[in-house]
């Protein structure tokens, strides 16, 4: 007989499908979403302050008070608001985000005249923009010459599980230092000297004082010098309470007492360690002048990153800097449990100027002061020196590599001149002259026809026949080319891979030729090589490295030497590539890169950034502008 089924059918699927869901493997949960970026928001007064940072007390620029401006701290892949609020009362402002490349934000680059419009007084505005990676950067002023002024803070983008650096589990804690130079005669004095017409084009000269975390002393060294006054150590009990207003107090309060003053702004910086544990330093520079030297006394230094890139580790007794630079160092306290001199030098000019001293104390030593004679800074004109540190910067295993095709090659020739009585520096004989209206302004509302010169573009190299090794006035006739002030750029396809050729020239007086550190935004380049004399592409090309070139952001092109660079024009935006030293750059050492304007139209640009100069003179309300055609290539 047999049996009938047990209930419907219904009822066997039922069951057939419990247990099939039973015995089954375990279906994977559905991945979570990407967590929101995390937005780290800051209020900012940008403000005249009375400051003392080398125990001098002068006008500088101030952020909520203080100098410097507050230290950025975020992660990678992190969105930073931060709402500046100018209190100059006199001057319009800018803040630039240095190695923060603004991909999709070009307007929050923070370059006057190019990316913006200047904040003007009593106005306030948002930079708002994604910390795209890990690594070592600042921020500074980027309007006329505030940098100089003290307008500069750290800006700090730890690694995540996304973006993890390569050494991240090779050391224990870390420290920062902010290299800068200080100057007593003011950057309004400054910018006077050198748009001087003839006899009264007067040069800044040499800066009065190096600063390390905002931190230096005049005219005097904290260690034992044998031809420098040694700071005055026993005025350490100066203290004043707040309502006490005697001419003694007054003078505690503006710090001029000396650096060991209590709460003196100009006390001598101190990094406490412990024994036994690797450090990872990060040093930038933000300096107005000075390229430097960086040395800690009886360490060795391992070079882990540059300019926010990784690089193939290498052990240094001691670091060349250049102003835009940024390095990471691994330090290991494995000395004697002593306080050690960090020394801080001038390279690369004359010094006139003391080197800054900071104290690498190790927390359990019984010694309050370092011993001895701090590291001495090598010869300021030994040049080879400075090129064997740079050469060996070389990118670390499974950095990307630059692309084989070059699509452009732009050759600039860097030159000084004179310009109707005014010394100048000069790109294939052009010097840069910014206009109202911001570039980025001007392409988003199709106005650039009346914004700037518009009608060609800057030249993309120039006359080789022209003699790098004899100044201007001693070229022969066919290579003599009057200097033109322009603001013309250089169109760049999307997409566009382009190298760049910097190529040094002597300078007006006989035999003098620089060193000059090269920043561009909105990108990293890769650096192909380097070489003395004249570039020549048939040869010098074939030994360029396209196998392990270093990305950066900032290259130093030496005296009578070359420099080769490439970088992709993925970013779309109005950028900036210019000499890194304060008074080159408001000479005229710059050019203008326009890239991907035909993609403009993609962005959505903030038209409070972009309402000056012609912008403003509109008869009819401006709408973003059809995007333009491709320039040829």
């Amino acid at each position: 007989m047999i049996a009938k089924p047990c209930g419907s059918l219904a009822v066997q699927l039922l069951i057939c499908c419990t247990l099939m869901l039973v015995f089954a493997d375990p279906v994977a949960p559905a991945p979570a979403p990407a967590p929101a970026p995390t937005t780290r928001s800051f209020r900012w007064d940008v403000e005249y302050i009375m400051w003392a940072p080398d125990c001098q007390q002068s006008v500088m620029i101030g952020i909520n008070g203080k100098f410097p401006g507050p230290t950025i701290t975020a992660n990678a892949g992190d969105r930073i608001s931060v709402e500046v609020t100018n209190s100059l009362h006199t001057e319009g402002l800018v803040i630039h985000w240095h190695g923060i490349k603004q991909i999709g934000t070009p307007w929050a680059d923070g370059t006057a005249s190019i990316s913006q419009c200047p904040i003007n007084p009593g106005e306030t505005f948002t930079y708002e923009f994604v910390a795209d990676k890990p690594g070592t950067f600042f921020y500074h002023g980027h309007f006329g010459m505030q940098r100089a002024a003290g307008l500069y803070g750290s800006l700090i983008v730890n690694g995540t599980d996304e973006q993890k650096e390569p050494f991240a589990d090779e050391y224990d804690g870390e420290l920062n230092m902010l290299l800068s130079d200080w100057y007593h005669e003011n950057v309004y004095a400054q910018a006077a000297g050198l748009d001087g017409k003839d006899k009264h084009w007067q040069w800044v000269g040499e800066p009065q004082t190096l600063l390390i975390n905002g931190r230096g002393q005049f005219d005097c060294s904290l260690g034992i010098n044998r031809d420098r006054r040694a700071c005055d150590r026993r005025k350490t009990d100066a203290f004043c309470k707040e309502e006490d207003k005697s001419e003694r107090c007054e003078l505690i309060r503006r710090s001029e007492c000396g650096p060991f003053c209590e709460a003196s702004q100009c006390a001598p910086v101190v990094f406490d360690v412990q024994p036994g544990k690797t450090y990872r330093v990060r040093i930038a520079s933000t300096t107005s002048l000075s390229a430097l030297n960086v040395q800690v006394q009886g360490h060795k230094l391992t070079v882990v990153e540059a300019d926010g890139n990784f690089v193939a580790p290498f052990d240094v007794d001691d670091i060349d800097i250049y102003s835009g630079e940024s390095y990471s160092v691994l330090l290991k306290t494995d000395q004697r449990q002593l306080p050690y001199w960090i020394s801080v030098g001038v390279r690369g000019r004359k010094p006139k100027t003391l080197n800054a001293l900071a104290i690498l104390n190790y927390t359990n030593s019984k010694s309050g002061w370092p011993a001895g004679v701090p590291p001495a800074t090598p010869a300021w004109d030994n040049v080879t020196r400075s090129k064997e540190f740079t050469y060996k910067i070389k990118a670390r295993a499974g950095t990307v590599r630059p692309p084989e095709a070059v699509d452009r090659r732009i050759v600039m020739l860097n030159t000084q001149n004179w310009v109707k009585g005014h010394i100048k520096w000069a790109i294939n004989h052009v010097t840069l002259s910014l206009p109202a209206t911001p570039y980025l302004g001007a392409y988003y509302y199709g106005i650039e026809a009346i914004a700037f010169d518009a009608t060609a573009e800057s030249p993309d190299t120039y006359d080789q026949s022209y003699d790098i090794e004899k100044p201007p006035d001693a070229q022969a006739p066919e290579a003599q080319s009057p200097t033109a002030v322009s603001d013309r750029v250089y169109r760049i396809t999307h997409g566009t891979v382009v190298d760049v050729v910097l190529q040094n020239a002597n300078a007006l007086e006989k035999g003098v030729s620089e060193s000059h550190p090269w920043h561009l935004h909105g990108h990293d380049f890769w650096v192909l090589g380097y070489g003395d004399g004249l570039y020549n592409h048939d040869r010098d090309s074939k030994a360029l490295d396209t196998e392990s070139p270093p990305l950066r952001n900032t290259v130093v092109l030496f005296p009578h030497g070359w420099t080769v660079l490439r970088f992709v024009a993925d970013n779309p935006g109005v950028w900036a590539f210019h000499c890194h030293i304060e008074p080159h750059l408001h000479m005229g050492m710059g050019v203008i890169f326009a890239e991907g304007m035909e993609k403009l139209r993609e962005l959505n640009v903030p038209r409070e950034a972009m309402m000056c100069g012609q912008a403003t003179k509109a008869v009819v309300p401006l709408a973003p502008a059809m995007a333009p055609s491709p320039p040829s290539p």
